[in-house]
């Protein structure tokens, strides 16, 4: 699982606080969640190393291993009722 990236709320910016890490970690921040935020969930889950290195066109991410991986995104909102999934295909 990468650690250099996470997901995030998501307002009236795309990328705002707090950040939701994609994996656990008695150093990291526990975020309160509360009605009304909606928030971008962002796994990047890799067959070898969680270590990661940015190619030359500044976009491209991969691996210093070299193997597959894979990266997905799901935006839910917290409602009074739990968490909803907004991305959800039909």
């Amino acid at each position: 699982m990468v650690r250099d990236y996470c997901g995030h709320g998501v307002g009236l910016a795309v990328h705002e606080e707090p950040e939701i890490p994609n994996y656990t970690s008695s150093y990291l921040p526990n975020p309160r969640l509360r009605e009304g935020m909606v928030l971008a969930i962002e796994p990047m889950i890799n067959l070898g190393t969680h270590k990661v290195k940015v190619l030359a066109n500044d976009w491209t991410v991969v691996t210093m291993d070299g193997l597959p991986s894979a990266h997905f995104e799901d935006t839910v909102a917290c409602t009074k009722n739990g968490l909803e999934v907004l991305t959800v295909l039909d």
